[in-house]
């Protein structure tokens, strides 16, 4: 299965795991509650699901790479203990904490969670001394003589034996007490997570037409070759840095991250052309109305790849300002929550600044116990950074103090606290106008893209691609829910049916070999 349907697997098995009866007991008891076995390729995804998964169910997450430990560290040290049995004194070895396992209390006192998954990575590529005690902690759920606590689901991964010869064979006692789940590299699953963490558009229009780049692991003569989503997505970051810093993503630095030369060289290639596609349409200014004179022309003469990587570049740029606009909607949302908690509070707005400080603490604790997302944690910051503003100016305009004294300032009946409240609604009221603004600019933006895509292709091949992106992709989506586009459902209906797009894609394909 692809990593998407394996990350779905995880969350039903948790929310079966962690179901409980009227008494308050597991449903499945521990002794059933399987451990979860991911075996796919390396960089497929496989870590990275388990943060997600933890943050979206709200439980706790403690992750080791097993093979960066030792016996000891696994089930502990040992020291003598002095017991009594039949009358006579024996000395008796026992252990001292699994750090693994004190880990886990550590998570739970420190979220307050008492439930959690506890991540094994690397669970199959143990050192001799070390498997039997991984044996034993997937058979037993205990490192040593010590348990992991109820509540926590223990998730293990593991590399295939052909990518990796420190591989170790589970024997079938120890298989018939997992779940074992086989997790292939798939784009389309890969394409929706990499639009909602923004991969540079320049890797996701190159792999949009170059599949079989996006996980590939071959063996040599010269030495194992491979390119996977995990190398994929730390190169873009390191372009998105090298953009802003002005410097060259040249082939060499590619191949630091694709370890395999030929497709090093085919993207940092495309990546030239990328840019220079860019600057030559002005993408952004095609997106404001203004198309430079000759650029149809060009157009028509230019090879395929190049109105691809256009309609690419057009696709990428859209989807900037999709996303713009949808996250403002979500901070506003957040923010407008907030001021209505803190407006109904007793002591507003005198306690205003104190209930922020306390959000805002809580937010912190949230993000250093690894409970919410990147994208989540700069909304937090975006809202108290406006919400701290909103604070000092009821302070400048002294509609800051606490309830009873701001009444007595305005003559009673609650007037302080309500002119408070008047001007805190005014700020959030122009702000919802800006959002308005970017919702109106981006529904411009796209009215604008398709004047160009009728100009340049009309109902070509080009013009179904860029339907079908926006068709599924992941802010498209969600802002054509908000936003009424009579040509995208005009398009959307005539031009795309079942079986097309593998078509058009496979065409694609056939004419960039």
């Amino acid at each position: 299965m692809n990593i998407k349907r394996a990350k779905q697997e995880i969350q039903d098995t948790i929310q079966a795991y962690l179901m409980k009866d009227e008494y308050g007991a597991y449903v499945i008891p521990a002794i059933r509650q399987r451990p979860v076995l991911l075996i796919g390729p390396p960089g497929v995804g496989k870590t990275q699901i388990m943060e997600q998964i933890s943050q979206e169910c709200r439980i706790g997450l403690v992750s080791y790479t097993i093979t960066h430990h030792t016996r000891q560290s696994a089930i502990g040290l040992p020291f003598i203990e002095r017991r009594n049995y039949g009358g006579r004194e024996y000395a008796v070895t026992e252990y001292t904490m699994s750090e693994i396992v004190a880990s886990v209390y550590e998570k739970m006192e420190q979220t307050g969670l008492p439930e959690g998954i506890l991540f094994i990575d690397e669970i199959n590529c143990v050192s001799e001394t070390l498997a039997p005690a991984m044996l034993q902690f997937l058979q037993g759920k205990s490192f040593g003589n010590h348990r992991i606590p109820q509540g926590w689901i223990i998730v293990a991964a593991g590399n295939p034996p052909e990518y990796n010869k420190s591989v170790r064979e589970f024997d079938v006692v120890t298989l018939d007490r997992i779940r074992r789940i086989e997790v292939e590299p798939d784009y389309e699953a890969w394409k929706e997570y990499a639009v909602r963490q923004d991969i540079h558009p320049a890797i996701r229009s190159y792999l949009g037409v170059r599949r079989e780049n996006f996980c590939r692991i071959e063996t040599t003569v010269d030495g194992r070759l491979f390119a996977t989503p995990r190398g994929w997505e730390d190169l873009s970051r390191l372009v998105e840095v090298y953009e802003k810093l002005g410097k060259t993503v040249d082939r060499e630095l590619v191949a630091e991250y694709i370890q395999f030369p030929k497709i090093a060289k085919d993207f940092a290639n495309y990546l030239e052309l990328y840019y220079k596609y860019r600057d030559d349409y002005q993408v952004e200014a095609v997106l404001e109305g203004q198309v430079a004179e000759g650029v149809y022309d060009r157009l028509e003469k230019a090879p395929f790849d190049e109105r691809i990587g256009v309609t690419g570049l057009l696709l990428a740029a859209l989807n900037q300002s999709f996303r713009q606009a949808l996250l403002m909607g979500e901070m506003l949302e957040l923010r407008g929550t907030l001021l209505r908690q803190f407006h109904d509070a007793q002591g507003f707005p005198g306690s205003f600044g104190e209930m922020l400080a306390v959000w805002k603490a809580d937010q912190d604790r949230l993000w250093d116990s690894g409970m919410v997302s990147r994208t989540e944690r700069r909304q937090v910051l975006a809202v108290t950074e406006r919400m701290e503003a909103d604070w000092q100016m009821l302070r400048l305009e002294g509609l800051a103090g606490d309830r009873h004294q701001t009444d007595r300032a305005e003559g009673g009946q609650n007037g302080g606290s309500h002119r408070a409240w008047e001007r805190l609604r005014e700020v959030f009221g122009a702000d919802s106008d800006r959002y308005e603004d970017l919702v109106d600019q981006a529904g411009s933006r796209l009215e604008h893209a398709f004047d160009f895509m009728e100009a340049a292709f009309g109902g070509s091949q080009e013009m179904v691609l860029f339907v079908t992106e926006l068709n599924t992709g992941f802010y498209s989506v969600r802002f054509l829910q908000e936003y009424e586009c009579r040509r995208y459902y005009e398009y959307n209906r005539n031009l795309l049916f079942a079986g097309e797009e593998q078509e058009i894609r496979e065409s694609l394909e056939r004419a960039l070999r």
